[in-house]
């Protein structure tokens, strides 16, 4: 399965309205902390690939989080992040992190946000509000490889119809945003 990504910097205020006029669902609203792992062989900034452990809790609730490793491949396009995506829930996020650094893995940086996940006809719209950055709004999905083109065009009419069509794509990681400073 390929997870389809466009991700812009915006107010969130705009997004939000109009997400409540639409009747978008509210899911959730959570604290995302997110530590990259740099492979012990290759250079995944090289690869285009990544690995996260994620610990997300609501927010005031951080004692009762729960942790996913996720692995990123290669994109698979330059207009939107597409890539394949592999994630696993883990019953124990300190054994993971020492698991990873006896295999040879080293941290490579961490993201922290608070994300309000809006869902509308199978697509999430995450308003991120990301530490030290700033407002982000990511469109994304999930497509098989046949999918692909239906589900780019479905993610840019949602972008068009937000008003956020007009506003430049952010093709970086926050990882990467967060390491150029």
């Amino acid at each position: 399965m390929y997870e389809l990504e466009r991700k812009v910097r915006a107010s969130h205020r705009d997004v939000r309205e109009t997400l409540e006029a639409r009747e978008a669902t509210l899911v959730e609203t959570v604290i995302q902390d997110d530590t990259y792992w740099d492979h012990p062989n290759r250079d995944f900034a090289d690869t285009d690939e990544a690995l996260r452990i994620r610990r997300e809790s609501a927010p005031g609730d951080e004692a009762n989080a729960s942790v996913r490793l996720t692995y990123k491949g290669p994109r698979v396009d330059t207009d939107t992040k597409t890539r394949i995506e592999r994630e696993i829930g883990v019953t124990d996020g300190a054994q993971l992190r020492s698991i990873l650094e006896a295999l040879g893995f080293e941290e490579a940086g961490s993201v922290r946000k608070r994300r309000a996940v809006y869902v509308e006809d199978d697509i999430n719209i995450c308003l991120d509000e990301v530490d030290g950055l700033g407002e982000f709004v990511e469109i994304e999905t999930h497509a098989a490889p046949g999918e692909l083109e239906a589900a780019r065009a479905t993610v840019a009419a949602l972008e068009d119809d937000l008003a956020l069509a007009g506003v430049e794509n952010v093709t970086a990681s926050y990882l990467e945003l967060v390491l150029v400073g």
